[in-house]
């Protein structure tokens, strides 16, 4: 097990300060004097940089009085391990951060300066000028279609010429004719004509690239085209690269959405934002006829179609394309997976075609144009204070990186999820704040599969922990590690110490590969309150509410610790859902001392059996799990103000196990009486004898 310096220092000022025994403290500091040691050889080379909304990007960033002013500044600053980037208190940013990676000499921590709230990251787009609407008739207000400003960056994008400044490539299972058509295209002079023969195994069997064009890191570039197919199919949107063979990726996180190639010209638009400043970018298009090539988290619990390339025999056409920077303000680059009125007050409904825009505040996106639609009795900018149109993106995306620590931040309105990201280790969540997260179409094109995660740990992951943090109203978990994938090793996860409320599911979990493998995943003194009554459930096609949700897996796992939390009220489901475990599977599950309350329904249902809450002693009994839970209200101070703290006469109170934790939510310590507490908070007063 890793010790942390800051875990390392509260064991020890905890030991010291409650006389713990003797035993206890030789472990401590067993634990805690190689870590200082190791602290104090890292800190002095560490730097510390500074971001702030009144900052500038030609500062240098390392002190108050000369911060940075963007996260794309942060974004861009090759940073070693032990530095810390901290951003202004009270202040907020409507842009998305990448970290960088650290190493075993020391993690880089994004964290918080200053007085005041939490530094806010936003993954939303304000739309609260008039001129951010245009008034369609019949009560319909849409947002303005997106056009380029900057240079045309491709070269011969009307084919006035021949086609030698395009790259076509077709593996050896693929074959396809091609050529400049001056019969058949969208505009004068020339389009250009692809004949699929043989569609090959993969979409990357065909690949049409343009010419070499430069980019700057940091600008968001808009590429429009107009295509059509003899036989409609389902394109994958172009990817933004770097020349030659590795085709290194170019665009700040990945494209979504996919787009169908009708029978007739189409115009189809794709946003990029370009996080390196290169001169060999170019776009390429994916046309082989493969089915599996979609990103990882597109394969949401097995659904969902993916590219299908083009259908052999038939013929793909394409012409009047534009490939420049976009310097407008406010634009919706991808799908909008919620509306946040007026401060959280209420949300929007999203529809999934105009003709259901029938009611206030329900909302539909044209993918196709980028644009929003909202049914609104007058002009939104008048009938609500504040309207956030939350973008299908991670606000933090840690895709590949590794020891790397949050700390004292918060992440708001983000259309996928708040922190997400495959293949990370040594990740540290710790006193943030992640709320009205997901909603965003997660396939694109004619799918309606909605989605979004408060933190996700997704395919290979290990030791990872999420400390001290409060999640709610988010679409699906607050808190989950998930994977498709063969070979996936999830393992030495913690969750502990949080606070969830009004999330779908409060934590989710599935690892669907027989060939993958997760273990010592810990899921403990965790607060969890009302699972589904979250500002998504009833736009769900599928409203559950779950505090533990336990898909399909496929993964062999042991050493799953479910202990000391509370899981209080759910919506409509089961707050302990795992009905396609096998009892083998079950059997993983090390569950105890967790206080359960659920009025009505079935509380816990497994593949065999159900449980109600009356029924406890039962799946106790049957089950031979959780000797030491119970089944009563947890008596918090004002659940609905969002109080958890205990009160004097909660059964939680002492009646958790000591699994080595010793501060509790507030930093206060553990046990402070006879046995640890139930849940994030130990009850503060003791009367001693």
């Amino acid at each position: 097990m890793t010790v942390h310096l800051q875990d390392a220092v509260r064991i020890r000022n905890t030991c010291w300060f409650e006389c713990r025994t003797a035993t206890k403290l030789l472990l401590v500091l067993l634990f805690v004097l190689p870590v200082l040691s190791y602290s104090n050889s890292t800190k002095a080379a560490a730097t510390v940089y500074y971001v702030s909304n009144d900052g500038s990007d030609n500062n240098d960033g390392k002190s108050p009085e000369a911060p940075w002013r963007t996260i794309d500044r942060v974004n861009a600053e090759p940073f070693m391990p032990g530095d810390v980037i901290l951003f202004r208190r009270s202040d907020y940013w409507r842009e998305h951060l990448v970290p960088r990676s650290g190493n075993e000499t020391g993690y880089i921590t994004y964290g918080a300066y200053g007085s005041g709230d939490k530094p806010l990251l936003l993954g939303s787009v304000e739309k609260n000028n008039p001129d951010d609407w245009v008034y369609e008739g019949g009560n319909i207000w849409a947002t303005i279609e997106p056009t380029a400003s900057g240079n045309e960056l491709l070269a011969n994008p009307s084919f006035s010429r021949d086609d030698s400044d395009w790259y076509l490539y077709n593996g050896e299972a693929a074959r396809v004719e091609s050529s400049r058509d001056t019969s058949d295209y969208d505009s004068a002079p020339a389009g250009y004509r692809l004949r699929c023969i043989k569609a090959g195994k993969g979409i990357s069997d065909i690949k049409l690239c343009t010419n070499q064009f430069s980019v700057k890191r940091g600008g968001l570039y808009l590429f429009v085209f107009r295509a059509k197919c003899t036989t409609p199919f389902m394109l994958g949107p172009p990817r933004l690269t770097g020349s030659g063979s590795a085709g290194r990726n170019y665009s700040l996180g990945p494209e979504i959405g996919k787009k169908r190639v009708e029978k007739t010209w189409t115009t189809y638009m794709q946003f990029y934002r370009a996080k390196v400043t290169a001169g060999d970018a170019r776009l390429t298009f994916y046309l082989g006829g493969g089915s599996n090539d979609i990103i990882p988290e597109s394969i949401a619990h097995g659904r969902g179609p993916s590219i299908s390339g083009i259908p052999e025999g038939a013929t793909f056409y394409l012409d009047s394309l534009s490939f420049a920077e976009y310097t407008g303000d406010n634009v919706l680059t991808n799908d909008v997976g919620n509306i946040i009125f007026d401060g959280e007050a209420s949300c929007g409904v999203k529809v999934w075609n105009q003709s259901d825009l029938n009611a206030q505040g329900k909302y539909w996106y044209d993918e196709q144009k980028h644009v929003l639609k909202l049914y609104s009795s007058k002009s939104p900018s008048i009938a609500y204070l504040d309207v956030e149109c939350a973008l299908r993106d991670h606000i933090i995306d840690q895709s590949n990186t590794s020891y790397v620590v949050y700390d004292n931040l918060a992440l708001k309105y983000g259309g996928a999820h708040g922190i997400g990201g495959a293949n990370t280790h040594h990740i540290i969540v710790r006193n943030c704040d992640v709320s009205y997260i997901g909603g965003g179409n997660i396939f694109g094109g004619r799918q309606t599969v909605r989605y979004g995660n408060g933190i996700e740990f997704w395919a290979n992951a290990h030791d990872n922990l999420v400390e001290k943090c409060r999640l709610w109203e988010i679409y699906d978990a607050a808190l989950t590690n998930q994977a498709t994938g063969p070979g996936v090793k999830q393992y030495n996860i913690y969750y502990r110490n949080n606070i969830i409320w009004n999330c779908e599911y409060s934590f989710e979990y599935w690892n669907q590969n027989a060939r993958s493998q997760t273990h010592h995943i810990y899921f403990e003194n965790n607060t969890c309150a009302y699972a589904g009554y979250g500002w998504g459930n009833s736009q769900r096609p599928d409203p559950t509410g779950r505090h533990l949700c336990f898909y399909t897996s496929s993964a062999p796992a042991k050493d799953f610790y479910i202990r000391n939390n509370i899981f209080f009220e759910t919506k409509r489901g089961n707050a302990f859902y795992a009905s396609a475990w096998p009892e083998k599977a079950i059997t993983a599950l090390r569950m105890d001392n967790n206080c359960w309350y659920q009025s009505e329904g079935v509380m816990i249902r497994f593949k065999d059996s159900s449980y109600t809450m009356a029924r406890f002693p039962a799946y106790q009994s049957e089950k031979g799990k959780e000797a030491n839970s119970i089944t009563e209200l947890p008596r918090w101070v004002d659940a609905a103000n969002g109080d958890f703290h205990l009160t004097e006469q909660s059964g939680c109170i002492d009646a958790g196990s000591d699994i080595g934790l010793t501060e509790d939510y507030e930093g206060n310590p553990i046990p402070n009486g006879t046995a640890p507490d139930i849940g994030a908070y130990e009850f503060p007063i003791r009367l001693y004898p």
